[in-house]
Order: C-alpha cells, then sequence, then structure tokens
C-alpha cells in the first residue's frame, strides 16, 4: 500500500513487486497482449459496422426509377451543354487561326 504523503504528492507503488503493463510508463506490449488488444479493436470495429448496417435503408423501386430518370435526363443536359460549348470554342479558334494566316 502506498502511504499518505506519497497518495497526496500523486505518487502510487504497485502492491506487489511486478509492473503491470498500465503501470509501466512508455513500456512495450508483449505478443500476447498485442494479439488480445487487436482482437478487442477488431470485434469492437464489427460492432460499430453492425451499428451502422442497422442504419442503412433500402430505396423503394419508386425511388430509384425517379433518381435514374434525373441522372439519364441529367447526362444528356450536360452532353448537349458541353457539344455546344465544345462548337463554339472549335469555331472561334478557326476563325482566330484563319485571321493569323495559319489555317486556309
Amino acid at each position: 500500500m502506498a502511504s499518505k504523503a506519497a497518495l497526496a504528492n500523486g505518487e502510487e507503488r504497485p502492491s506487489s513487486g511486478k509492473l503491470t503493463p498500465a503501470k509501466r510508463p512508455n513500456a512495450e506490449p508483449n505478443a500476447l497482449e498485442r494479439v488480445t488488444n487487436s482482437w478487442k479493436e477488431f470485434t469492437h470495429f464489427l460492432s460499430d459496422v453492425r451499428g451502422e448496417m442497422r442504419k442503412v435503408v433500402t430505396p423503394s423501386r419508386k425511388e430509384v426509377e425517379a433518381t435514374t430518370t434525373v441522372v439519364i435526363v441529367a447526362v444528356f443536359i450536360f452532353g448537349l451543354f458541353f457539344f455546344i460549348v465544345d462548337s463554339i470554342f472549335a469555331y472561334g479558334l478557326d476563325r482566330l487561326l484563319k485571321q493569323l494566316g495559319g489555317v486556309q
């Protein structure tokens, strides 16, 4: 047991002569402790995954059809937009090169 003065100063001596890993400062855990810690972390990770998977909701067929329609329409709109912008740049570059005498 630690004395009252030692406890007041924040010093605590272990009751036995052997130091445990929690009481050894900067001590490397041995192989068994590393395996045990890794297993605990892995099981904690799996329980977190299970908890998150319980929150997952599968969309209804109507929701899937609606979002698919929005994506297809957006792809065509962006395709048309980029076609128009590309045509404008191509026309402008062609006119510029003709003015500079590069293309005839």
